[in-house]
């Protein structure tokens, strides 16, 4: 059963991206977000929020980097991305913000401080590693209940990552490392990413 907002019924994301076949193929396989194991994902100690909230590994990148869920409660928290280098910020208020903007930019954390040329460049490299990008996407799309002609375009969702940067979310999801200092930004709202990409 499809929920209002046209993603499969709340709470059941998390078990697609884990579970179902077209799902894994895009997002652990494109997007480099691998929820196929979450009770193996745990961040490094001394990782933290500095609000003192829960801070809870569901995904993790090739690289390790996290995915996380900020507070309490199911889908709908806010989830925040955290790099083995250092830096670290909101990527929507909820996991299926989050979905969105792996099915449309997978190449997001490519786009800080480019220019729309490099950011198309870095978009061309990406349908060149897979040329059948699209027709992945929207399969995975249809499993998750979503319409890929109804998904956003790649500068809305990049616009979105500066906003959310330089917005009380930041805040909210500010996390803080190994020796209590606040992790760099991913996006620090200066750049012009997702201003220039395509609508």
């Amino acid at each position: 059963m499809n929920g209002s907002n046209g993603l499969r019924a709340p709470g059941a994301l998390l078990a697609l991206l884990g579970a179902d076949d077209e799902v894994i193929a895009y997002f652990a396989g494109v997007a480099d977000l691998d929820a196929t194991d979450p009770s193996s994902h745990e961040l490094d100690d001394g990782v933290r929020l500095a609000s003192g909230g829960r801070l809870e590994q569901f995904a993790r990148a090739g690289s390790g980097d996290a995915f996380c869920f900020v507070g309490e409660g199911g889908e709908e928290r806010a989830v925040v991305y955290v790099s083995l280098d250092g830096e670290a910020g909101p990527l929507g208020l909820g996991l299926a913000e989050v979905v969105r903007l792996c099915l449309v930019a997978p190449w997001w954390r490519d786009a800080h401080g480019r220019t729309a040329e490099e950011l198309r460049a870095v978009a061309d490299e990406y349908r060149e590693d897979v040329p059948d990008l699209d027709a992945r996407r929207d399969r995975a799309a249809r499993a998750l209940g979503l319409d890929p002609d109804g998904l956003p375009s790649e500068a809305a969702v990049l616009t979105r990552l500066v906003d959310l940067s330089r917005g009380p979310m930041a805040a909210t999801c500010l996390v803080l490392g190994y020796e209590g200092q606040p992790l760099d930004p991913l996006f620090d709202g200066s750049g012009e990413e997702g201003r220039q990409t395509r609508a």
